[in-house]
């Protein structure tokens, strides 16, 4: 059996955050990008030596703006990455040209070690020792100073006894020294699990800014099967395998409840990108239906030294979206009941390949449901809070033109139910508004009273549902925007109140048009 750690994979609420740290300060190289095999919506990168290879890799979940978890019993607390003896110094003052969170230096088993928080605030330490160096990607640190590899991973146990056996009965660690309440568990490859006695410790909560889990690694896929097939008779936790396209693996927690990953070492990253450009496509696993879609809602980012967006801290949480070619117009989404800033995204990109999306998060939640504005029940809504949120969303176009160059001659609104009753609303008491021209998709009127709009210049494409129960209000809808001045153009689909495949090309007719 070949022991040793493969990866470590963890969560990050911050993508861009995320890449200049791992990217631009440890001086990694980014080797894989893809949609996640659980979640094929959600972005899962994957930094490591020039080649990628096992025992080097870190891996990031990204919950792009999620809650922060809290490290507990049960997880990896600590990524110990390591690095040459002398090198310490020089990552200290490196440290702080980066600006970048140094908790102080120490003994750990006889190594020095500086301790660092990435952006989410995940516990790095740097350790000064003679272990074989990988091959790192050429960048401004000098090669004797460079990440050689992973040291080592923390797990916190509450039962640390058994998490010591379990380990190192299925997995081929074997049992070095004990610090303290660490017991440390060395591989083949010299790098190391400790085990932390966790008695009495909170147990901890998945979040960004904590571990998923830590890959051990196995020679190939007929390791993994048989190391499968022992703990399926041994009962005592569930197993479940995976083929990961990259690698071959196993899931299994220990007995303290750490996530554990068994990972064979090949096929590997190269399987469908060159070395030499390893990490420059983004991949979705290949049974995910729709992938560009999919490559439309995950997050962007730039490189370091690359363009970027910077994203600015804005009244409405939002996300952009930039396709490889951009013909200088912007798509401001808003989302239906229930959704948020990514739903739009593969809609309007079918309808509009070539626009700069930019999709918005309402901030009224309504017993857990996310909307535009308050609502009293059905069809009665909230006048006053109404009104304040078009008036946030006027100040919020003025500030993101402003802050991102958006042309406004080029902006376009598209709304979805809750959505486009906001950006109707808004379009009638803000007639300054800089969206002059909006795709309202089942929409119904929601002001009470009526609005002395004039809305002469502003183009509408209404789109109704044939069977909605709510097609007559989309109807009176658009003869209220006609009457003030609008030039509306009424379309009906298919179907009822839900988006249709229909839906995309109406509006890429009309757009064209």
């Amino acid at each position: 059996m070949t022991s040793g750690i493969h990866h470590v994979t963890l969560i990050t609420a911050e993508v861009q955050a995320n890449v200049d740290f791992y990217v631009g300060f440890l001086g990694l190289r980014l080797v894989k990008r893809t949609g996640g095999y659980e979640d094929a919506r959600q972005l899962h990168l994957f930094y490591g030596d020039y080649a990628a290879t096992p025992g080097s890799l870190i891996t990031f979940l990204v919950w792009q703006g999620g809650s922060a978890g809290q490290p507990g019993a049960g997880q990896v607390s600590e990524l110990a990455l390591a690095i040459a003896p002398a090198s310490i110094g020089y990552w200290v003052e490196r440290a702080l040209r980066h600006q970048v969170k140094v908790e102080g230096t120490g003994q750990e088993f006889g190594e020095t070690v500086l301790r660092l928080r990435d952006p989410d605030g995940v516990a790095i330490k740097l350790v000064g020792v003679d272990l074989p160096a990988l091959e790192m990607p050429q960048n401004d640190i000098e090669p004797e100073h460079q990440i050689r590899r992973i040291r080592g991973v923390t797990l916190l146990s509450d039962v640390q006894e058994e998490t010591v056996g379990f380990l190192t009965t299925h997995f081929g660690f074997r049992a070095g020294k004990t610090e303290g309440t660490t017991q440390r568990l060395i591989s083949d490859m010299g790098d190391s699990l400790d085990i932390r006695d966790a008695a009495g410790f909170w147990p901890g909560a998945p979040g960004a800014g904590t571990a998923d889990h830590v890959a051990v690694r196995a020679f190939d896929a007929e390791e993994v099967h048989a190391v499968e097939h022992v703990l399926r008779q041994r009962n005592s936790s569930p197993t479940n395998l995976h083929d990961r396209n990259y690698f071959t693996s196993l899931y299994v927690r220990e007995p303290g409840g750490t996530l554990i990953e068994m990972a064979s070492d090949g096929p590997g990253f190269t399987l469908d990108e060159p070395l030499e450009t390893l990490g420059t496509d983004l991949f979705v696993p290949p049974d995910a239906p729709e992938p560009e879609d999919i490559k439309a809602m995950l997050p962007q980012f730039g490189l370091p030294g690359l363009e970027r967006v910077v994203y600015r801290d804005l009244i409405y949480d939002h996300r952009f979206f930039t396709p490889d070619a951009h013909n200088g117009t912007t798509i401001v989404l808003f989302h239906g009941t229930g959704g948020d800033e990514t739903d739009l995204l593969p809609l309007a990109h079918r309808a509009a390949p070539h626009a700069t999306l930019l999709g918005l998060r309402g901030r009224s939640i309504e017993d857990g449901t996310r909307r535009w504005f308050r609502g009293f029940g059905p069809m009665l809504f909230d006048q006053k809070d109404v009104r304040f949120e078009a008036g946030a969303l006027d100040a919020f176009v003025a500030e993101a033109r402003s802050a991102y160059g958006l042309d406004p001659s080029k902006l376009i609104g598209l709304g979805y139910s809750n959505g486009a009753n906001f950006l109707a609303a808004s379009m009638l008491l803000q007639p300054d508004l800089a969206i002059r021209k909006a795709v309202l998709l089942r929409p119904v009127p929601v002001l009470d009273e009526d609005v002395a709009a004039d809305l002469v210049g502003v183009d509408v494409l209404i789109v109704i549902g044939e069977t909605d129960v709510y097609r007559a209000k989309g109807e009176a809808l658009a003869k209220l925007l006609t009457a003030a001045g609008a030039n509306v153009a009424l379309k009906a689909v298919s179907g009822g109140h839900v988006l249709t495949p229909q839906d995309a090309s109406i509006i890429a007719d009309w757009l064209a048009n």
